[in-house]
């Protein structure tokens, strides 16, 4: 399908306030600066939120989001943002976070981790890690069920999602309920068609990639490694249940689809949703694009119904 008037519209709108990275912007700071002048949409108002710290060395800044609805203790969503592993932060996915809270409704958990190129891989793996290991010890206390524990991200973050399932499921850690993958970056060396057909013209970039490739790795050898390119792990057998999101319109729709596919292979429950006639990180305007709302919706139902079967006492 075509990209509706509306939706290209709003398309133009965003790649215009996008810095030009890789091109005529090739400084991080630089390309955060740009990104920091954009005005977030309105978002759901909830009833609390709070920026705290993770202790540890070093500590790693949360935003924590709580829903208005009662009836708790509510499930947690560890939530790491997209952005390259470069930029974007608490503020930029504050809408999102707020409107999953709100949506499952569930505490969500905004982990600030650490970026590059100041902060290279696996500085943001490590604190992936550590993040979802903290939220499970306090998750009572936050008024939370560690027994529902959810791990999702967008973009880079669903990256680190991915790759935080698999850690923890090879060395041990917090039991997870769920995995949610929204458009995720899940193969560095991906050859597929859509990072041909969608490569320009749709706000990520096979420009950017390069760049954002070029921030976080300390050398291109690691771009093979599990950890930086989970689609290319050995297996994915036992890790949580999953929706994967993907947008037509992306250049890494395919490897979220083909990461789907190898989940369901190894035996463990997934689905996907593809969004069509949508570009990556369409969720972030959800009340301008046609169809946005719906597959947030539609990402809020889908980890609702898998918390929903985890006992509460």
């Amino acid at each position: 399908m075509t990209l509706h008037p509306q939706t290209e519209a709003v398309l133009q709108l965003m790649t215009a306030s996008y810095p030009d990275i890789g091109a005529g912007v090739t400084d991080a700071e630089a390309a955060r600066r740009v990104l920091s002048r954009v005005k977030q949409p309105p978002a759901p108002q909830l009833p609390r939120v709070e920026d705290r710290a993770i202790p540890g060395a070093p500590d790693i800044p949360v935003r924590i989001y709580w829903p208005a609805a009662h009836g708790g203790p509510h499930p947690v969503i560890v939530f790491f943002h997209g952005g390259g592993f470069v930029l974007c932060g608490l503020d930029s996915h504050d809408g999102l976070c707020r409107t999953v809270a709100a949506g499952v409704p569930a505490i969500v958990i905004s982990v600030d981790y650490r970026l590059s190129p100041e902060h290279k891989y696996p500085a943001a793996v490590e604190d992936a890690v550590r993040a979802v290991s903290w939220a499970h010890a306090h998750a009572a206390e936050l008024g939370g069920d560690p027994r529902r524990l959810v791990v999702a991200g967008d973009s880079a973050g669903g990256n680190l999602a991915t790759v935080t399932c698999l850690r923890i499921r090879d060395g041990g850690g917090p039991p997870i309920a769920f995995q949610l993958l929204l458009y995720p970056w899940l193969d560095f060396l991906a050859e597929l068609p859509s990072r041909r057909d969608n490569a320009e013209g749709y706000y990520l970039t096979a420009t950017h990639l390069r760049w954002f490739e070029q921030q976080y790795l300390n050398s291109p050898a690691e771009a093979a490694h599990p950890d930086v390119s989970p689609l290319r792990a050995e297996s994915l057998a036992d890790l949580p249940p999953a929706l994967v999101l993907t947008a037509e319109y992306d250049p890494l729709r395919d490897e979220g689809e083909a990461y789907a596919a190898r989940l369901a292979e190894a035996g463990v429950p997934v689905r996907v949703y593809r969004a069509d006639g949508l570009f990556h990180c369409f969720l972030a305007m959800i009340d301008f694009l046609p169809g946005a709302r719906e597959a947030a919706e539609t990402v809020c139902a889908a980890v609702r119904s898998a918390v929903a079967a985890q006992p509460v006492d």
